[in-house]
């Protein structure tokens, strides 16, 4: 069983309080695939220009994903350059170049248009719904956006929405979709827009997952060394995702759980800039940290 994902591959520079990098392997695709491969197979459709280096797609092969979907065009990949203050939970755009993404169209491989499971990371709605339309029948769509998508091409976005079964967004983008500040209405009324579950990511304050019948929160495992958030929010998709793969299990009880592998994954990758924590990360960490993950909300009930 396997995930495809759709979604970007980049070259990140990026300044925190940390420290700072410049043009290290990023993208939404690659954070969510490296986190998924840890779980399941994965499958990846994106985009790299002809200065991709063969050092990254060898990377991306140890983890085992399947770069059948991933092509090289004419021109340069694309690039992202951001900073971060002391609070890290907001990034600051400083210049996107989308060069060879500027007019990314996935076309899917054949063998990909069987897969039962799909993430669409956060690209062009109009673009997710062209992957939707080349997936014969999926078992199960996840979707992720962007304040930019919700702003500027919010009719796309909601079509998409109504084939999505999975939404997970941050919490500002939660308020400016439902266009509602209370985040429990908001989640009510983005329900009524298609997905049947809602996953909230709130950064260092954790994640909050709504359905039509119960609300679950989970906290964000509390870390003394946090060295760069980028990637994070894919990186909790692909823990998320790929735990609901491996497990075949849509579960209510088994969605919660992949909601703390999810933010187990996450955990580890603001460890350390770009992808480093992660080339050096083993499943027996994974299994550690959740049981911590667990140590931190458990309590005894009334007597």
């Amino acid at each position: 069983m396997s995930v495809l994902v759709v979604g970007s591959v980049a070259f990140d520079s990026v300044k925190t309080p940390f420290g700072q990098v410049e043009e290290v392997l990023g993208g939404s695709g690659t954070y969510f695939s490296t986190s998924a491969s840890f779980f399941t197979d994965v499958k990846m459709v994106a985009v790299v220009g002809e200065d991709f280096p063969a050092e990254h797609l060898d990377f991306l092969r140890s983890r085992k994903i399947d770069l059948e979907g991933l092509k090289t065009a004419q021109g340069r990949t694309f690039r992202w350059k951001g900073s971060y203050d002391y609070d890290l939970n907001e990034a600051h755009t400083l210049e996107t170049h989308l060069n060879v993404f500027e007019s990314f169209q996935p076309d899917l491989p054949q063998g990909y248009r069987e897969a039962e499971y799909v993430f669409l990371a956060n690209i062009d709605p109009e673009l997710q719904l062209e992957v939707l339309n080349q997936v014969k029948n999926p078992k199960l769509v996840a979707c992720d956006t962007m304040n930019f998508w919700i702003g500027g091409k919010r009719e796309a976005l909601l079509k998409t929405l109504r084939h999505v079964d999975i939404l997970l967004i941050n919490e500002g983008e939660t308020r400016q979709l439902a266009e509602e500040p209370n985040l429990v209405k908001a989640a009510r009324l983005i329900l009524d827009m298609g997905p049947k579950t809602l996953v909230v990511k709130r950064g260092e304050y954790g994640v909050i997952m709504f359905s039509e019948h119960s609300i679950f929160s989970a906290p964000a495992y509390p870390l003394e060394s946090v060295f760069d958030p980028t990637g994070a929010g894919d990186t909790f998709a692909g823990g998320f995702m790929g735990y609901l793969v491996a497990t075949r299990n849509l579960s209510e009880s088994n969605m919660r759980q992949a909601i703390v592998f999810g933010s187990a994954m996450a955990s580890f990758v603001v460890e350390d800039f770009s992808l480093g924590r992660m080339k050096k990360l083993e499943y027996g960490e994974i299994e550690e940290r959740f049981r911590k993950f667990k140590l931190l909300t458990e309590f005894d009930g009334l007597e």
